[in-house]
């Protein structure tokens, strides 16, 4: 190890391998409409899910049709949002005080709701929470220096759908699995774009990626440092209901993970589709928040959104102010899912867009 990391100007050594381990954590929670979401810690971007279904709890949102501009409009706001908190104060819990008490409260959020218009915001409107000054200045200093935050129109780091149609060349792994008894796993393992992470021949593995994801500036809640984890978007999801667990959930993209994760859950939550058919409605996200790869860029207001939510929906998202990017059917999201209902009937569904996806029982 110490030889290919020299080889490869590397700064993991023999050591850092030996003297780590896998570690057991409780998984952060949060009660909505019956159900209890499990999500990981602000090491990774878990509780951005939780802190927008706090923000929803303030609507109706069966009410909204799923493929109407309400339901898009509210549900993107509110993710912009809690993103913009992500940047702000997630990390590393075991290096940074994270407030996620202050973030998950029905006090903060009941503020921050008030923030959600009729229009599209195009600004990044984190939460100014007491005690965390500095660490607010710094964020803002840091992100003022990125010399493509500003652009709309700056490309992604990450491949578009259409790389993803054309090349195929890889995305994170979601597997989500239930077996007889009821136990369930939902499982992200992912360290990056492959293609991208060094072979170690001594190991017979290629190492993680996600260190791309720290900041090399210091002082900011994700800056790099000894034994820290990266601020990871991998973000695997279990619900339960009626106190048992119900359903495992999750997908590969980056960013869009949480935000295909909540259309998913509340088409099933609030309007009773099936597993298939609250995957198989049309996905948006937004990319006004910076982006977690390099070089974190931010498209303030943008909106991708599949061409099958229909013209009128999204002329009426334009009207609303949001930069909208339409785009082919089929081409958003990479949802799977699988579930246990109460009579032990298990169920399972996979995504029909692009990548490969299969829901299989035995």
């Amino acid at each position: 190890m110490d030889e290919s990391g020299s080889r490869h100007r590397g700064v993991i050594t023999a050591d850092d391998m030996a003297g780590w381990q896998a570690t057991y954590e409780k998984p952060l929670t949060y009660d909505y409409h019956g159900y209890r979401l499990n999500k990981i810690g602000p090491w990774g971007q878990g509780p951005v899910f939780l802190q927008t279904l706090a923000l929803l709890k303030g609507f109706d949102i069966g009410a909204m049709d799923t493929r109407g501009p309400d339901f898009v409009h509210t549900l993107t706001e509110a993710m912009k949002l809690a993103f913009a908190d992500r940047e702000y104060y997630y990390s590393d819990p075991n290096f940074i005080d994270v407030p996620i008490e202050t973030l998950l409260s029905d006090a903060y959020s009941d503020e921050r709701r008030k923030l959600i218009a009729e229009t599209a915001s195009l600004e990044l409107r984190p939460g100014r929470i007491a005690g965390y000054e500095d660490q607010i200045a710094r964020m803002d200093a840091a992100l003022e220096r990125l010399s493509r935050v500003a652009n709309p129109d700056a490309a992604s780091a990450e491949p578009t759908m259409a790389d993803m149609r054309s090349v195929r060349r890889g995305d994170t792994v979601h597997i989500d699995t239930i077996d007889r008894d009821g136990n369930m796993v939902a499982a992200m393992p992912s360290g990056g774009w492959l293609q991208s992470s060094p072979y170690i021949p001594e190991l017979g593995f290629m190492l993680n990626t996600r260190a791309q994801m720290f900041w090399l500036e210091e002082g900011l809640p994700a800056s790099l440092a000894p034994g820290k984890r990266p601020r990871t978007t991998l973000t695997p999801s279990l619900a339960e209901k009626d106190g048992r667990p119900y359903m495992v959930f999750g997908t590969p993209g980056g960013d869009q993970q949480e935000q295909w994760q909540l259309q998913f859950f509340l088409r099933h939550v609030h309007h009773g589709m099936n597993l298939q058919e609250a995957i198989d409605l049309p996905m948006s996200h937004t990319a006004h928040f910076p982006n977690s790869f390099y070089p974190r860029d931010r498209k303030p207001g943008n909106l991708a959104i599949e061409e099958t939510f229909g013209a009128e929906t999204i002329a009426a998202l334009k009207a609303r102010g949001h930069r909208v990017d339409v785009t082919p059917e089929w081409s958003i999201g990479r949802m799977v899912s699988a579930a246990r209902d109460e009579d032990g009937m298990l169920r399972a569904a996979a995504t029909p867009r692009l990548m490969q996806a299969y829901a299989v029982g035995r």
